[in-house]
């Protein structure tokens, strides 16, 4: 059902002021055009302060989302993982435009932003839900840390070789040595979790992905599992280790170490232009023949 958005926000890569400062007249493009059709406009407040655009109404990232009922990202797909984490209790969809690399989930070009958003806000739009991790860290049975991620949860060595040892649903799996374990989701398969050998999952399946980072046993290969299961990685043996949120986020880790991943209670809702597919966005940015 097309929903009509009448309170927009706009983020830009909120925590680099260079790159808000090179993409100011895109923005300033954005915001005039959306305001010209009678839709109230937020900025985030570090979007329009290094992107130096007044006249209209601003708020901190951890506020934006409970104000409006679309948000529209400008940045990479870092930054729309920052964001979409931030803002994921306001349970509002996410438009990506893309000023980064790769674009999987900005995947507006900027040179046609305007009417590919012209389309989005006639209701031209396919929505997609996408699922979120919850890990929670575990020391002497006490909880220490817990957070979430769209792409995936990282256990990762420092210097040497740690061991691991992974259960799911309280069943025994494996104990393995190596330079740590990608946990991902679909989003996450065509991040780091591709580069180490792991499945590309569709995004409209329910499944978290295991993923071994250079085994020391070769026969350590990806596990997928249904989303439902709960997975418990212990820290057997380490000398120096962090577990990581979408890559931007680390928390050092002690041996006795346990840390229990489940599928997170909300999801992330991104819109796509209706022409949007999946498969010719696989085929365009890994330049598959």
């Amino acid at each position: 059902m097309h929903k009509n958005f009448k309170r927009i926000a706009i983020i830009g890569k909120y925590m680099n002021q260079s790159a808000l400062q090179q993409m100011q007249a895109d923005l300033a493009d954005l915001a005039r055009h959306l305001t010209a059709k009678n839709i109230e406009v937020w900025l985030e407040e570090n979007t329009a302060q290094h992107a130096e655009l007044t006249g209209y109404k601003t708020a901190p990232l951890e506020a934006i989302g409970n104000k409006v009922d679309l948000a529209i990202v400008m940045g990479g797909d870092g930054t729309m993982l920052s964001v979409a984490r931030t803002i994921m209790n306001a349970e509002i969809p996410l438009v990506g435009i893309n000023r980064g690399r790769f674009g999987f989930l900005t995947d507006l070009r900027a040179e046609d932003m305007l009417a590919a958003l012209d389309r989005i806000l006639a209701g031209d739009y396919q929505k997609e839900s996408r699922m979120l991790l919850s890990a929670s860290i575990h020391r002497a049975r006490k909880l220490v840390y817990q957070g979430f991620a769209l792409n995936d949860v990282v256990v990762k060595s420092g210097l040497r070789l740690i061991e691991l040892q992974v259960e799911i649903d309280g069943k025994f799996v494996y104990k393995q040595r190596g330079d740590g374990l990608i946990l991902t989701t679909p989003t996450g398969t065509t991040a780091y979790s591709l580069s180490a050998g792991g499945p590309i999952l569709h995004p409209n399946l329910e499944a978290i992905a295991l993923v071994p980072i250079s085994p020391h046993t070769l026969t350590n290969r990806p596990i997928t599992v249904n989303s439902a299961s709960k997975i418990e990685v212990t820290l057997v043996q380490v000398d120096e280790a962090q577990v990581s949120f979408d890559g931007q986020f680390q928390i050092a880790l002690e041996a006795g170490d346990k840390i229990l991943i489940t599928r997170a209670p909300k999801i992330i809702t991104l819109l796509h232009p209706g022409e949007y597919c999946y498969f010719d966005m696989l085929r365009n940015k890994l330049n598959w023949g």
